[in-house]
C-alpha cells in the first residue's frame, strides 16, 4: 500500500488550498531544481552569491584587473581617463563563454576616482559606450545628462562600528519609509550627510526604528523615484559618495534603527547609454524574449529569472547590499509584478484559482524564494517585506512550508479602504467593513499595516489629510483658528492612523511628513514643472515652530507609537472584538491587555456606552486622541476609575463617556 503523503504546512493553514496542492508541490519542486542548477556539487547559496568579487573592476596586488559578463559580445575595449578615452588601446580577452577580462599590471594603472566606460560591439553589431554591470559608482557628466562609470577603491576602507547590531532590535518594525533626496526643506537634493545629521535624529524622536530607504539603486532620472534603476550595484551619486550612505547606515545602527533598501528587482531600466539593457547586443541577456520582456505600465524591461545567470547578478546584487553596506533587509518592490506574467494589471484576485493558473511567472517565484532564503542566511533576523497587492498565498511562510519566505507583506488594502472611506459621508462609514479590512488576513504571514505610503502622496493622488482638508490646510492650521474643516480633518486624521496602528498589522509603516501631515504632494523636478524642486522636499519648519496644528499631529504620531511599544501591541495575539455599532458608528475591541473605543460618528457623543468585559476589575483611560496636547477638547477624564458591574442584558461591563470623533483607551488596573 503506498505511502500516505503528508500534507504541506501551508495547506493545514489554509484549507482553501487544498485543491491546488498539486500547484504548490509543483513550485516546491521547481525551486529544488534551480537550487540544483545553480550548486550542481551542493553548497551555499552565500557562496555562490559572489559575482560582485569576481566580475566589474578590482584591485590586486599584482594591478588591476577587470572582467565583464557579455556572453554573446563580439568585442569589448576598456576606456576611461586612463587611457584618453582611446576605444581602441585596451581591448578585453574572452575568457570563456561569458566572461571578458582585462589584466593591467602596475597598481599605478588605474586608480581611484577615475570615469570609465568600456565600448561593446554587440552580437547585433552595435558598437556602444557601457557602463560596466558591475560598477559601483556612476556620475553624470558636467557638460552633458549621461552618466559614466567611477572607480570607487578608496585606500583606505570605511570603518564600521555597528558589529554587535541586529534587526532584532526593529521587531516588530515600526519603520519610517524615507527619500533621502527630498528629505530637506531647502529646495534641491538632499544629500547622505544631511540625512544623516537632520533625519536621524528626528526618525529616533519620533519613535520608529526602521527606515526604509527609496532611490538609493542609482538611477539616471531623478523623477522616477528611484524605479528605473541603471546600475544595480551603484549607491546613487544624487545625493553623495558611497561612504556618506554608509556612515548614515553605520549610524543609523548606533541609534537602534535597521535600515531597509528598497529594492528593486522587479524591472530595469531600458535605457541603453547607462542601464543594463542589451548590454552583450542581445536583448535576452537579462531579459524575456519578445513583447514579454517589456513592462507595457512602466516602459521598462523585465528580468527573465529562469536563467541561472541572471538569477546570479540579482542574488549577488542582494549579498552585495548586505555586505559592503550593512543593510538590514529589503522591501521588495513590485513582486505582485514579478509574480505574474501580465504583471497583475487589471485584476481584482477575486479566486484562489489566479494564484496557480498559466499566469504565474515561475521562475519569478522561485527567485523570491531563493532571494529570501540567501538574505536570511546572511543575516538571520534580516527583514525582508514584500509588495504585493494579489495577496498571493504564502508570502509569509517559510520555503520549507510551500511559501516564499518573506518575514511582512504590506497591506496594500487598507490605504485603499480609506480612500474609498473618505469618498462617502462621514454618517454612512461601514464600521463592519472596517473591522473586516484592517483584521482579515491570511493566518501565520504578518502583515506591515499602514494607512499611508509614498503611493499616496505623489501627484495624482492625495494624502488623506489633504483628502479631508484640501486647500484649508493652508489657511487655517494655525493653533488659535478653529474651522470645521481642519477639526474635522485632524480628529479622522487621528483615529484612521490609530485604528491602523491597532489593527492592521504586526508591524507598521509611515511615509516621512505623513506623521506631522504634510500639506503638500510630491512633484519631482520635470519638463512639465518647470525642473521645480519645490515640491519634492519636506517642511519641517511646519511642525516645528510651535504655531501650527501640524505639531500636535507630529505628537499624536510620537505617543500613539510609545503606546504601542509600551503594551507590545503590534505583538498581541488577544484580540478580541467587544462591540461594533455601526448605527452610532462605534468599534470596541480589546488587545494587548487594553480597551480601545472608537467613537467614529461626526454629531453623536455617547454620553453612557457600555463597554461589555469578562470579568471584575477597575479601569482608566491612559490614553485619548482628545487630549490637548493633541488639539483636543480634554472631554475624558483620565483619573476617574471605572469599576465594572452586571448588567441583566449585556453581561459584565462598565459605562463610559464617548465623545464624538475620538479613540480612547483603557488600561485595567492591578487589585491592591
Amino acid at each position: 500500500m503506498p505511502r500516505k503523503t503528508r500534507p504541506l504546512e501551508m495547506i493545514l493553514r489554509d484549507p482553501w488550498l487544498a485543491p491546488h496542492e498539486a500547484d504548490i508541490r509543483y513550485r516546491l519542486a521547481r525551486h529544488a531544481a534551480m537550487r540544483r542548477r545553480l550548486l550542481p556539487g551542493g553548497g551555499r547559496l552565500r557562496d555562490f552569491a559572489n559575482g560582485h568579487l569576481y566580475y566589474g573592476i578590482h584591485r590586486t596586488p599584482q594591478g588591476w584587473v577587470y572582467r565583464e559578463w557579455a556572453p554573446a559580445a563580439k568585442a569589448l575595449h576598456f576606456t576611461g581617463d586612463f587611457n584618453g578615452w582611446d576605444r581602441s588601446s585596451h581591448p578585453m580577452t574572452r575568457k570563456d563563454d561569458h566572461t571578458w577580462e582585462i589584466v593591467l599590471p602596475g597598481i599605478r594603472s588605474l586608480s581611484h576616482g577615475q570615469r570609465v566606460l568600456v565600448q561593446v560591439t554587440g552580437a547585433d553589431g552595435s558598437v556602444r559606450d557601457r557602463i560596466p554591470l558591475y560598477i559601483r559608482r556612476a556620475v553624470q557628466m558636467k557638460d552633458s545628462n549621461s552618466f559614466v562609470g567611477q572607480i570607487w577603491q578608496p585606500e583606505t576602507p570605511f570603518k564600521w562600528t555597528d558589529a554587535m547590531f541586529s534587526p532584532v532590535r526593529a521587531k516588530p518594525p515600526f519603520i519610517y519609509e524615507a527619500h533621502v533626496g527630498m528629505a530637506r526643506e531647502e529646495g534641491g537634493i538632499g544629500t547622505y550627510k544631511e540625512f544623516t545629521r537632520d533625519m536621524l535624529p528626528r526618525i529616533r524622536k519620533a519613535g520608529y526604528n526602521a527606515i526604509q530607504l527609496m532611490g538609493v539603486m542609482e538611477h539616471p532620472y531623478y523623477a522616477s523615484f528611484g524605479y528605473q534603476v541603471s546600475n544595480f550595484f551603484a549607491a546613487s551619486s544624487w545625493y553623495g559618495e558611497p561612504e556618506d550612505l554608509k556612515e548614515l547606515i553605520n549610524t543609523a545602527h548606533a541609534m537602534d534603527i535597521a535600515v531597509l533598501l528598497d529594492l528593486v528587482h522587479s524591472h530595469a531600466s531600458g535605457n541603453y547609454a547607462e542601464g543594463i539593457a542589451d548590454f552583450d547586443g542581445t536583448p535576452t541577456q537579462f531579459f524575456h524574449v519578445g513583447t514579454r520582456g517589456y513592462h507595457s505600465a512602466w516602459g521598462s524591461r523585465v528580468f527573465d529569472y529562469d536563467r541561472p545567470h541572471v538569477l546570479h547578478f540579482l542574488l549577488s546584487n542582494i549579498k552585495f547590499w548586505m555586505t559592503e553596506y550593512h543593510f538590514d533587509g529589503f522591501r521588495f518592490d513590485g513582486v505582485t509584478s514579478m509574480l505574474y506574467q501580465d504583471h497583475g494589471l487589471g485584476r481584482a484576485f477575486t479566486s484562489y484559482k489566479q494564484y496557480f493558473d498559466d499566469n504565474i511567472d515561475l521562475g519569478a517565484a522561485v527567485y523570491l524564494m531563493l532571494a529570501n532564503e540567501l538574505t536570511h542566511s546572511l543575516k538571520h533576523n534580516a527583514l525582508t517585506v514584500a509588495e504585493d497587492v494579489s495577496g498571493m498565498p504564502g508570502l509569509c511562510l517559510p520555503v520549507r512550508e510551500g511559501g516564499f519566505g518573506f518575514s511582512y507583506r504590506l497591506g496594500m488594502g487598507v490605504p485603499d479602504f480609506w480612500i474609498q472611506t473618505l469618498e462617502v459621508r462621514d454618517e454612512d462609514w461601514d464600521m463592519h467593513r472596517m473591522w473586516h479590512e484592517l483584521t482579515t488576513r491570511r493566518p501565520a504571514e504578518p502583515v506591515i499595516g499602514y494607512s499611508e505610503c509614498h503611493d499616496q502622496a505623489l501627484v495624482g493622488d492625495k494624502t488623506l489629510i489633504f483628502r479631508l482638508a484640501d486647500a484649508a490646510m493652508y489657511t487655517d492650521m494655525d493653533k488659535a483658528t478653529h474651522t470645521p474643516v481642519i477639526d474635522r480633518a485632524i480628529a479622522l486624521i487621528k483615529l484612521i492612523r490609530f485604528v491602523t496602528l491597532s489593527l492592521a498589522g504586526e508591524g507598521y509603516l509611515n511615509f516621512m511628513g505623513n506623521e506631522f501631515g504634510h500639506p503638500e504632494w510630491i512633484d519631482f523636478p520635470r519638463e512639465g514643472n518647470g525642473w521645480s524642486y519645490h515640491y519634492a522636499r519636506r517642511q519641517w519648519s511646519l511642525q516645528e515652530n510651535g504655531y501650527l496644528k501640524y505639531q500636535w499631529l507630529s505628537d499624536f504620531d510620537r505617543a500613539m507609537i510609545e503606546l504601542a511599544k509600551e503594551h507590545n501591541l503590534l505583538e498581541a495575539n488577544d484580540l478580541q472584538s467587544l462591540w461594533t455599532d455601526q448605527e452610532k458608528k462605534i468599534l470596541c475591541f480589546r488587545k494587548g491587555g487594553l480597551v480601545f473605543l472608537f467613537n467614529f460618528h461626526p454629531t453623536q457623543s455617547q454620553t453612557d456606552f457600555f463597554v461589555p468585559m469578562r470579568g471584575h476589575g477597575k479601569w482608566r483611560v491612559i490614553f485619548s486622541t482628545d487630549e490637548t496636547r493633541f488639539g483636543g477638547e480634554a472631554r475624558i477624564d483620565e483619573q476617574y476609575v471605572y469599576q465594572t458591574r452586571p448588567d441583566e442584558r449585556l453581561g459584565e461591563g462598565f459605562s463610559i463617556y464617548s465623545p464624538c470623533r475620538t479613540a480612547l483607551v483603557l488600561a485595567q488596573l492591578e487589585e491592591a
